[in-house]
């Protein structure tokens, strides 16, 4: 039969596809299995379109009924894994009849968005009214809530529940548990747990060194992973990450060295966390060639990774390098984190680079950063040790979220500035806060009531509060104390107290002693504790100077002779005084009697005029202290041209009126310049704030923050 002159309508040809969903329910009815793994993908993938198709279509093939579990279980673990917990929790409440799979189900997709103790409340729920038996997923997804939400009473519970099902022998109970005991600090109970029964893999070795390292067993890590070594255990990604954190830890680079090598002899694959791992680890064993090698050889670089080499050039010292790099960084167009800046900031802190400082300030608050916690603290500790501690008090009030650290900062920047009574009522803001001072916290506030010379307030922290909050004194806290006495002019309280307490002084306690008895004037104690600290450390040049200057003082000329002496002998040699000032961003540095700088005529000038100026106001040139051998008109002529004379006229010279000047000091403050300032404050009305080697000095209308005690 031919088909000329017939019209042929066009045949659709039904091809085949994947999506079931296109397919009208007469046509074609997937196998349950398919449609199964279709929304294992789409729950694996976080495809929620997807996932609502697949169940549109079973809804009008009224295949998703509440009777029917399987795919009630499948369609609650896509919901659940989308962040569509409420969904999924509504399609488990319709259940008819639950399983075990739709409990793990849905508990998995409460741990997974964070609603950890919805996790336990189903769990007993699932105990107690559905009567069911959990089974070992279950179980570590209990074990993970209770270690992240504290709950040592229920997890201790699971951990019994887990022993008397025999479940407690599985790999992923066993290493939950583990996980949970070490997040509890609990590292007895992490071990036993591991050490029980047979089968440890790589992920409980991964385990228990974490943990291990980061509740500071760092010798036991070591020798867990001897012990994957001699079991032939094949390190992982994780592994080898962990096992240069120990590195870092113990400062062990010959170990890091071999474990890198292990690396290229076994040919794992390197990714982004093992790349800042190892940067890392050479950063703080103090190998940065090594790190810059690493990082130089990176064929993808991120900011983890830029800020991975900028942390380890600040570990190294190597500060402007870090900030010079940075601009590397910028080059690249990669925008930084808010570690990033911190790193930065911290490196700021350091050097005083307070211009540097504020334009990075500038720079977060136009990124959105500055409400991180991390942030927040280094700007409080920048502006604290570039000389603004009230920049670093705005800061501070401005920060929505507080820690311990931010708290310290702020009482530990206060007392660095001679603030001891602002830096005490912030302490009391922090306890009312409810949060709990640290080591440092009472490093500040002990410091604070030296200060203000508190012998009574100083006591009572350092007998009573540290011991309520479980703080063990340290040397720097005892050292506190030294100066609290001293301050309060107990000079022989101060000795006794050395000698009864049972710490290992060293030399910065002592000097501490010396410089109060050459500020009371006690000689005869001063020479005494001079010898002890010149026997501890016969280099310590800081220590003859103080003495030559308490025999200067008591015009003991033969003394100061003697000391000369001693140090020609011993091959001891002064430190030059050096000074530096930063003015529109550039740092001017000087040193005393230095002429190198292009405008030295100018500031020499400018500091005769100062001096000038300052004489009717009763300044005297204390030449006693001079460490020459010169005639007294050559004596003031050194003490003249001071570095921080010269460095505070040109800030001077080249800062607007009524502007702060901020000068950075390598040495302590001398006598004659601290009271020549004070009255160049005066005269000049402006805030000059010098940080010398002790302290900060803030002097303004005449006089200084420290009260003339450093």
């Amino acid at each position: 039969m031919g088909t000329q002159g017939v019209s042929m309508s066009p045949v659709k040809l039904l091809v085949h596809t994947h999506k079931p969903y296109l397919l009208k329910s007469s046509t074609v009815v997937h196998p349950l299995e398919h449609t199964i793994q279709l929304l294992k993908v789409s729950a694996d993938t976080k495809n929620l379109r997807f996932g609502k198709m697949i169940h549109a279509h079973l809804i009008i093939t009224n295949q998703a009924t509440k009777y029917n579990r399987v795919l009630v279980n499948s369609l609650i673990n896509h919901y659940a894994k989308c962040d569509q917990i409420m969904v999924a929790r509504r399609l488990f409440d319709g259940m008819c009849k639950r399983n075990v799979v739709s409990w793990g189900a849905l508990m998995a997709g409460y741990f997974h968005n964070g609603l950890v103790l919805e996790v336990l409340r189903l769990f007993k729920a699932m105990i107690s009214l559905d009567y069911m038996w959990p089974n070992e997923y279950i179980f570590a997804t209990v074990l993970s809530c209770c270690s992240d939400s504290d709950q040592v009473v229920e997890g201790r519970q699971c951990h019994g529940y887990a022993l008397k099902s025999g479940l407690v022998f599985h790999q992923y109970v066993k290493n939950a548990l583990v996980h949970m005991y070490s997040s509890w600090s609990d590292v007895k109970g992490a071990m036993n747990v591991w050490n029980e029964g047979p089968g440890l893999d790589v992920f409980s070795f991964n385990i228990i060194v974490s943990g291990l390292l980061e509740n500071g067993y760092a010798t036991e890590a070591l020798g867990v992973l001897d012990r994957m070594v001699d079991e032939c255990i094949v390190w992982d990604n994780v592994t080898y990450v962990t096992a240069f954190g120990l590195c870092s830890r113990l400062k062990d680079l010959r170990l890091g060295l071999q474990i890198h090598c292990r690396m290229f002899r076994t040919g794992i694959e390197y990714d982004s966390f093992v790349n800042c791992a190892i940067i890392d680890m050479y950063g703080k064993c103090g190998s940065i060639s090594n790190a810059r090698n690493v990082f130089d050889r990176l064929q993808t670089k991120n900011v983890v990774s830029w800020t991975a080499i900028l942390a380890a050039y600040f570990q190294n010292g190597c500060f402007e390098g870090a900030l010079n790099f940075f601009l590397e960084m910028e080059v690249e167009g990669l925008m930084p984190n808010e570690y990033t800046f911190a790193v930065l900031l911290n490196s700021c802190a350091v050097i005083s680079a307070l211009g540097h400082g504020k334009l990075l300030h500038a720079r977060i608050k136009k990124s959105g950063f500055g409400d991180h916690i991390i942030v927040g603290n280094a700007l409080i500790n920048m502006y604290s040790k570039s000389g603004n501690i009230e920049a670093a008090n705005k800061v501070f009030l401005q920060m929505i979220y507080r820690d311990s650290f931010t708290w310290s900062s702020m009482i530990c920047g206060l007392s660095h500035h001679g603030l001891g009574r602002e830096a005490l009522v912030v302490f009391q803001e922090m306890l009312a806060a409810k949060e709990c001072p640290q080591y440092v916290t009472f490093v500040g506030v002990l410091s604070a009531c030296a200060h203000l010379g508190s012998v009574q307030e100083g006591f009572y922290y350092l007998n009573h509060l540290m011991k309520q909050t479980g703080i063990k004194p340290g040397v720097e806290h005892y050292t506190c104390v030294v100066g609290l006495l001293c301050k309060a002019g107990q000079l022989d309280e101060a000795e006794a107290f050395m000698k009864s307490t049972p710490v290992k002084w060293d030399v910065v306690a002592w000097r501490t002693l010396l410089s109060a008895c050459l500020v009371h004037q006690n000689y005869g104690l001063g020479k005494k504790v001079a010898e002890l600290v010149l026997h501890m450390d016969p280099g310590d040049v800081g220590t003859y100077i103080l003495l030559s200057n308490m025999y200067a003082k008591a015009k003991i000329w033969d003394g100061v002779v003697k000391i000369r002496q001693l140090m020609r002998e011993r091959n001891v040699k002064k430190e030059p005084g050096a000074s530096w000032i930063e003015i529109r961003n550039s740092i001017h540095v000087f040193v005393s009697e230095g002429k190198t700088h292009p405008e030295s005529n100018q500031i020499y000038e400018k500091v005769q005029e100062l001096l000038t100026m300052i004489r009717p106001m009763g300044y005297v040139p204390d030449i006693a202290a001079v460490f020459h051998d010169v005639e007294d008109e050559q004596k003031l002529e050194y003490v003249s041209y001071h570095s921080e004379k010269l460095a505070i006229a040109y800030g001077l010279m080249k800062t607007p009126s009524g502007a702060p000047i901020h000068v950075i000091k390598n040495l302590r403050m001398c006598v004659d310049c601290h009271s020549a300032v004070k009255l160049i404050s005066k005269v000049t009305n402006r805030v000059i704030i010098v940080r010398d080697a002790n302290r900060f000095h803030s002097f303004g209308d005449g006089v200084c923050s420290c009260a003339d005690y450093w």
